[in-house]
């Protein structure tokens, strides 16, 4: 089975169950500044999995693109990916356990589907903890549909426990599915969960029934939810039988022009292989974070920016190892595109700055690797030979502030050397590098802190200070971002030039002029093509016939925004902008408050 059926698959069969099919999301959040990347399907839905009502109605499916980099280091084994695929299907409030269940098993069992054999699956509950107890109910529901009690594992909160994806939000216990590759047990205590690989986890179901609080408390949700996510990747390379999913269509052209470009690659053949496939993996996810519909996100020293340089230059690192020469990073883009362009059209329509980027980071890293290598070997050597094993935070900030190596990149250059970082020693350098230069924020976050009243109001602001900006500037200012806290709004947009402080007094005029005039906010529920006929700014890709929300602010601004806002205008208070600057290459940043 490839990608392209399991896709097809995996959606006929939800919307088979009354689950209305919905577009993924950006892979840069907009209702979640706790993370960089959407990192799981449910990022988009945390609005509605808190109780906002979502237009497409209660059941919804999905294939979403998510970024995780917590565990880059594993990148290389079999199955670790920094880029994946989820497949995801949602109860707001409707189904719940049983239905979850017996579904989840359907579609991983039935010849019609994924065909899998029953007396491979073992699955894992929740143990309980503190006040939450035991999940008995998913245990009964399994041995109701055939797994015996010893394929049943309760396990502890770190293996049967989802979320929140960032610091507050959704969260509950999780049924977790897997195969059994049938590889002899590690030892007594081989269960479901170890990583020796005889068991690979396929699915998971995770019961959203608790919203924890930025004091940590655990409160019930206002609705139970379902949120579920497998793995396009890893479940096709076991539908496949392949030993690694490097070896599935999504990664084989790849991995095969990588193993050509290779001219001098190490004897080590474990070496080599790891080495391709970090390569594979890192311009992967680079291509698909620079081919984002929001866009915005470009190699930087700063939040989301650093790890797109991260991933990059680590590619570089690694495929000059394999004595790959300048130029590859487009090449292997390339591949990238034509492998998705027909499942994720943005990518081909961003194609050239997807190239130009990658061209551009590649030639200012070949021009420091070599130098900044020969730099860290010199510091190594005299660090052995005065029989110290660490490198000093400042040397470290040296070679990331003079050589542009990432901290992560020394640490591993290190690493191999039998040498530690002064992790503590970098980060104090690097605090009084960005006081002194004024770098602002160390993370790039988009979207809503909360959904309290202050930032409800600085959020409907941004919608009054968008069309202010396209009334003074023109219609080329279109937002490539947001980040929204209690105290302020920041406000990225298109604009190729810094604006005068008449501009910025006359945007300011605008927005205390419409806010003066107490216009009433409503909300309409339409299709993306109703709302774009209706002149509604629309700044995500969203399918043909779906149905969005739409905010109007009097006869002011038109938008499709998930929200939340105020009732009135008159709400928000007076609009002030206290600093605009520039945030990349052809866009601008704008900070604000309401007073």
């Amino acid at each position: 089975m490839t990608a392209d059926t399991l896709r097809q698959k995996y959606l006929s069969f939800f919307a088979s169950k009354g689950h209305a099919v919905i577009s993924g999301a950006s892979l840069i959040p907009e209702n979640d500044p706790t993370v960089l990347f959407t990192t799981a399907g449910m990022h988009p839905l945390v609005p509605y999995l808190l109780g906002e009502p979502h237009p497409a109605g209660k059941r919804l499916t999905d294939v979403q693109k998510c970024v995780r980099t917590g565990d880059i280091e594993a990148v290389g084994d079999a199955a670790h990916l920094t880029f994946f695929e989820m497949l995801g299907n949602w109860s707001l409030g409707d189904y719940f356990k049983k239905e979850a269940i017996a579904w989840s098993y359907e579609f991983l069992t039935s010849p019609q589907y994924l065909g899998f054999d029953p007396a491979r699956l073992s699955v894992s509950v929740f143990q309980g903890e503190g006040n939450v107890p035991r999940d008995e109910e998913s245990i009964a529901i399994w041995k109701s549909l055939g797994i015996p009690a010893e394929r049943i594992h309760a396990l502890p909160k770190e293996d049967n426990w989802w979320g929140p994806a960032g610091q507050t939000g959704p969260c509950g216990p999780d049924t977790e599915m897997f195969i059994d590759t049938l590889k002899p047990a590690c030892g007594p205590a081989c269960r479901p969960g170890c990583h020796c690989g005889k068991y690979i986890e396929i699915w998971n179901d995770v019961f959203m029934q608790y919203n924890k609080t930025a004091d940590g408390r655990y409160e019930p949700l206002k609705q139970a939810n379902v949120d579920t996510g497998m793995g396009v990747e890893r479940t096709i390379c076991m539908l496949q039988g392949r030993a690694s999913v490097f070896e599935t269509e999504l990664f084989a052209p790849l991995m095969a022009r990588i193993a050509e470009l290779s001219t001098t690659p190490p004897a080590d053949v474990a070496t080599v292989q790891r080495a391709q496939r970090i390569i594979a993996d890192h311009l992967r996810t680079a291509t698909f974070i620079l081919g984002d519909q929001r866009g915005g996100v470009k190699p930087g020293n700063l939040g989301a920016n650093y790890v797109l340089r991260r991933l990059i230059r680590r590619a570089v690192r690694y495929a000059k190892l394999l004595g790959i020469g300048p130029g590859f990073a487009r090449a292997l883009a390339e591949i990238v595109v034509a492998n998705y362009r027909h499942v994720y059209p943005e990518l081909q329509e961003k194609s050239e700055t997807i190239f130009n980027e990658l061209a551009i980071e590649e030639e200012r890293f070949e021009k420091t690797l070599v130098s900044g290598q020969k730099e860290f070997d010199k510091i190594s050597t005299a660090l052995k030979t005065h029989g110290q094993t660490q490198l000093s935070g400042r040397t470290a900030f040296k070679l990331y502030d003079t050589y542009g190596f990432p901290l992560e990149m020394t640490e591993e250059l290190a690493s191999e050397q039998g040498l530690t970082v002064d992790r503590a020693g970098f980060d104090e350098a690097f605090k009084k590098h960005q006081e002194l230069s004024k770098q602002g924020d160390k993370n790039f976050k988009g979207g809503l802190a909360d959904h309290g009243d202050a930032t409800t109001r600085l959020h409907t602001a941004t919608h009054l200070l968008h069309k202010a900006l396209q009334i003074v500037l023109g219609p080329h200012a279109q937002q490539k971002g947001s980040n929204i806290t209690p105290e302020r709004l920041r406000f990225d947009f298109t604009h190729g030039e810094k604006m005068t402080p008449e501009q910025l007094a006359e945007v300011e005029r605008i927005v205390n002029e419409q806010i003066g005039r107490n216009l009433t906010i409503t909300l309409e529920t339409m299709t993306i093509e109703e709302a774009r006929a209706q002149g509604a700014t629309a700044l995500f890709a969203a399918k043909y016939g779906e149905q969005v929300k739409v905010y109007t602010a009097g006869d002011f601004s038109k938008e499709v925004c998930g929200g939340p806002h105020t009732k009135t205008t008159g709400e928000l208070g007076k609009f002030k902008i206290q600093k605009e600057e520039s945030s990349s290459a052809g866009v601008r940043r704008i900070r604000a408050v309401l007073e």
